[in-house]
């Protein structure tokens, strides 16, 4: 395949290589921040005033407890290579709807909770972005990616 070097021990890494990290460790940093994201939502399914002054209300401790396995899942699919395009699509498909119905900032009025939510807004939108980039990237390469366990579900070359 062109325009993905040879690295030392002769292990094909994507996206340069030449900086000694491949895809897995890129995937490990990304799955890491979104698993992060997965278990503050758990461990705020424990507070119930938490709950209750987000947009789902009181009571739905079970949404906030799928989600978080919902990214936990996702990002257990990119790093270990279990299907990692459907892994990354799941992390996208969750990120971006909470993006706009969690994080709402346009929403607040007091200015405290407008950047903290605008903060979280931006952020969730940029690891949305960095999942549909690993998506097509898993798609598009397949095996060529380099060490995966199941190769990926989806094939658009």
């Amino acid at each position: 395949m062109t325009g993905v070097p040879d690295c030392p021990g002769g292990e094909r890494r994507l996206l340069g290589g030449s900086d000694g990290y491949s895809h897995l460790d890129r995937a490990a940093a990304f799955c890491g921040a979104v698993s992060g994201i997965g278990l503050r939502a758990l461990h705020q399914a424990e507070d119930d005033g938490q709950l209750r002054r987000k947009p789902w209300g009181a009571g739905s401790e079970f949404l906030v407890v799928a989600t978080g396995v919902q990214m936990a899942v996702g990002s257990l699919m990119v790093a270990l290579g279990v299907w990692p395009d459907l892994g990354a699509l799941i992390l996208f498909l969750f990120l971006i709807p909470t993006a706009f119905w969690m994080h709402a900032f346009w929403k607040e009025s007091e200015p405290r909770n407008r950047a903290m939510e605008q903060v979280q807004f931006y952020k969730d939108l940029a690891l949305a972005g960095a999942a549909l980039v690993m998506f097509a990237a898993f798609a598009a390469l397949g095996h060529d990616i380099g060490p995966v366990i199941t190769g990926p579900l989806f094939n658009v070359r």
